[in-house]
């Protein structure tokens, strides 16, 4: 038996979950989980491997290590799988053993602990990096979907640790698109927009991996605004047979499509087809959320007259919803808040979600999300500006980047700009505001 220093030394040398730095907080491990889950468990999904991987580490660090231990098992199966290989064994397996001899070294099985380090150590002299300083390709891969499941800074090293993984084998289609779609993600949830060299990224990965309708979906809500009408309605209605053939997941590309008909086919059409896939997989809490999101979309967006039946539909989505997402139901207590408040009868429910909410022990980046919606509550459906001002200002207070707490700065600073009244008294509380 290696001593404990020496034991604890080569963990941390792994290559897993473990040792990545992922550190998310108890909320985001929730809404992972259920993200997760979310994908489906199809067969023929050749990132399944590394979905069981990564759920099960987030299961560890819920305090489940035994559902840990039997989707880390999995994993090893779906890789067997999707790998096809003549051997049951291959450097896949590195990220998947490391997470085991963690799970065991944890569980305080030191003995099968060290019988996993082994395996790693005999994968890794077969199958060695290209060089020292680098990482085999397959663990470059993983490495890169799970980054890409995190922040923005985390996505912008998935972006770089895909690039090196298909440097060294460019004959993984999936390793491609996957790399474009982090790229993609990371340019729209800044706000910068797509570039040129992304878009054509999309398109040859959209030539290149015609079975994955996710990346078709994309691409065609970023073309959408500059082609013409008949050409975006005839794609988007080719893509909705398609998906509504296909298994049921997150990354189907239904949401996406929803959003597409509803922007630029017709908003009766964009109901239809989402009524349409709740009908035929009605249990699915994936499918309920897609279409739930679509109502709230047409009853909060600017310059909609939503009617009572459209309303009591929306309500009923997310009345429904919520329970199928019992840990990380967050924003969408808040749309159904929402949508309460467009309500004839049920004004009152809205303030009494976002009051329970409120008094609720939330970690900072949820508690600053919550201030910022109620801010926008008051003003926007309570006509409540000094409310509205206090709770922008709890928002901003809070030492933690995001949308929610940017749009709270900028709405401060314009009501600064225009209400002479707090003009001095907002201009000292922006300029002595903490930085994040």
């Amino acid at each position: 038996m290696m001593s404990q220093t020496s034991l604890e030394s080569k963990l941390e040398a792994l290559q897993c979950h473990f040792t990545w730095d992922l550190d998310p907080s108890r909320s985001e491990l929730f809404r992972l989980r259920d993200q997760l889950e979310d994908i489906g468990t199809e067969e023929g999904n050749s990132w399944l491997g590394h979905v069981y991987n990564l759920r099960g580490y987030v299961q560890y660090k819920l305090g489940f290590a035994e559902d840990a231990q039997s989707l880390f098992n999995k994993a090893a199966e779906a890789f067997c799988q999707t790998r096809r290989a003549d051997t049951d064994e291959g450097p896949w397996l590195v990220v998947n053993y490391g997470n085991l001899a963690w799970l065991h070294h944890h569980l305080g099985e030191q003995a099968k602990c060290q019988a996993y380090l082994s395996k790693v150590d005999a994968l890794m002299n077969k199958y060695p990096p290209p060089s020292q300083d680098e990482l085999h390709p397959e663990i470059y891969a993983e490495k890169a979907w799970t980054l890409m499941k995190f922040s923005t800074d985390k996505k912008r090293l998935a972006a770089d640790y895909f690039q090196r993984a298909i440097r060294m084998q460019p004959d993984m289609v999936e390793w491609k698109t996957s790399h474009v779609l982090v790229l993609y993600n990371i340019s729209t949830s800044v706000y910068t927009g797509l570039d040129a060299d992304i878009l054509e990224k999309m398109r040859i990965a959209k030539e290149e991996d015609p079975e994955n309708l996710y990346i078709a979906v994309c691409y065609l809500e970023q073309n959408a605004k500059t082609m013409m009408k008949e050409e975006v309605e005839d794609e988007a209605r080719e893509l909705a047979q398609k998906i509504l053939k296909n298994p049921v997941s997150s990354y189907s590309g239904l949401k996406t499509l929803l959003w597409v008909y509803f922007e630029y086919v017709s908003v009766d059409e964009a109901i239809d087809l989402a009524e349409k896939a709740l009908r035929r997989h009605p249990d699915v809490r994936f499918l309920k959320s897609c279409v739930a999101l679509l109502y709230k979309w047409m009853i909060t967006s600017r310059g909609s007259f939503p009617n009572q039946s459209m309303i009591d539909r929306a309500i009923r989505l997310h009345e429904e919803l919520i329970p199928l997402y019992p840990q990380s139901s967050l924003v969408k207590k808040i749309d159904l808040a929402n949508i309460y408040a467009k309500s004839n009868h049920s004004q009152a429910k809205a303030e009494q979600i976002y009051q329970e909410l409120l008094e609720s022990d939330l970690e900072p980046a949820d508690k600053q999300m919550v201030y910022n919606r109620f801010a926008n509550y008051l003003y926007f459906d309570r006509r409540d500006r000094p409310g509205s001002i206090q709770y922008h200002k709890m928002a901003a207070e809070i030492p933690y980047k995001s949308n929610f707490g940017e749009n709270s700065i900028k709405v401060l600073g314009k009501i600064k700009d225009t209400f002479r009244k707090r003009a001095d008294e907002l201009e000292e509380f922006l300029e002595n505001l903490q930085e994040p």
